[in-house]
């Protein structure tokens, strides 16, 4: 008769020898469950430090893009560091997204139920999906929005490429860029990050008069009010910055949002 106690089992295994093959699977096997848990257990318990720590970079980052802006950090602090406030919009209708802090949003999107699958012809930016909810951070003035902060996202050359766009209150006038997170190439792609090349973009305009999206990193040094600077030898990245800022002022991005603020609605 067969003895099924899983110990005199597992004796009988660790008495065969090492090059029996039936031990190397089963200690293969149990090796990589228990890599698997360990992995998983890790993934979970650094999971909200890693989050914690992603948004002390983002604060940090958003600081220095205030800074950057002609003016801004005095009307910031004149107002006792109260001046700018964070609120969760739907991206879908532009409106503020109701019942959601900024507590919830993480798990929020978390959910798959939340984020919108994107149409190749729509995926300008290269994400494949977009969320449906964002935080943003406004500043206002006079009971007008005088300067709105969108977090924007794209597929650069090695991965993706985090940044916070900040747009003046015509809707149309950038304020600042700076880059949150980016893995292109050393020397080339990722000058990116570079404060002297970001500060090109303050001034520049989105779209003509007729509404045409013209901004875009040149290929070469900017020649209209429309341009920054290209970098050389980073031609993909500096394409996927024009297609994430395009993407994201764009009817599929933050353009419901821009078109109620100009509209006095927000």
């Amino acid at each position: 008769m067969t003895n099924l106690n899983p110990i005199s089992a597992w004796q009988r295994l660790l008495a065969q020898p090492n090059e029996s093959r039936a031990k190397t699977i089963v200690v293969a096997f149990l090796l990589s469950a228990v890599c698997a848990v360990l992995v998983t257990a890790a993934t979970v318990y650094l999971r909200p430090i890693q989050t914690q720590n992603r948004a002390a970079e983002e604060q940090l980052r958003l600081d220095r893009l205030l800074s950057s802006i002609p003016g801004m950090a005095d009307i910031v602090a004149d107002a006792g560091g109260n001046a700018l406030t964070s609120v969760i919009v739907d991206l879908e209708n532009g409106r503020a997204a109701e019942g959601l802090t900024t507590q919830a949003l993480q798990g929020a999107l978390d959910d798959p139920q939340n984020w919108t699958q994107l149409a190749p012809e729509q995926d300008t930016a290269g994400i494949g999906a977009r969320p449906d909810i964002a935080q943003i951070f406004i500043l206002r003035q006079d009971d007008r929005i005088s300067l709105l902060i969108l977090p924007i996202l794209g597929s650069g050359y090695n991965g993706p490429i985090r940044a916070m766009l900040a747009l003046r209150g015509d809707m149309n006038t950038i304020a600042g860029l700076t880059i949150t997170d980016q893995s292109e190439t050393p020397g080339l792609g990722a000058r990116i990050e570079e404060a002297e090349w970001q500060s090109q973009f303050a001034g520049k305009k989105i779209a003509d008069d007729k509404g045409t999206l013209r901004f875009s990193v040149a290929r070469a040094s900017a020649n209209t009010e429309y341009e920054v600077d290209g970098i050389t030898g980073a031609t993909r990245t500096s394409n996927a910055i024009t297609r994430m800022v395009r993407f994201w002022v764009g009817p599929k991005g933050y353009g419901p949002l821009i078109d109620a603020v100009r509209r006095g609605e927000f």
